[in-house]
């Protein structure tokens, strides 16, 4: 189920990324692991679900690395663990 509106990750500004209504990083913890491992170990995609000044968006692209307070997409994007939504893979 799409939650947001899917964008390519090049249309991403981070400048527009807001934190989320709510605080998802612990009940995401295990599906920002999966998503690392999937895109690490089988370079596949996961659908990200993120907030914005506009509304929820959608990405569906790799996971580099998940840190303390980010998840890194290809090409030096940060979208910061407290604007998450969800994850899909």
């Amino acid at each position: 189920m799409m939650l947001g509106e899917l964008i390519e990750k090049e249309s991403i500004d981070v400048s527009e990324i807001i934190a989320a209504d709510q605080n998802h990083i612990e009940e995401l913890k295990d599906k920002l692991s999966g998503a690392q491992r999937l895109g690490n170990e089988f370079k596949s995609k996961a659908d990200i679900t993120f907030n914005t000044k506009f509304g929820p968006k959608t990405v569906n692209t790799t996971v580099w690395s998940v840190t303390e307070k980010y998840i890194q997409l290809k090409n030096g994007i940060h979208i910061p663990l407290t604007s998450l939504i969800d994850i899909d893979f």
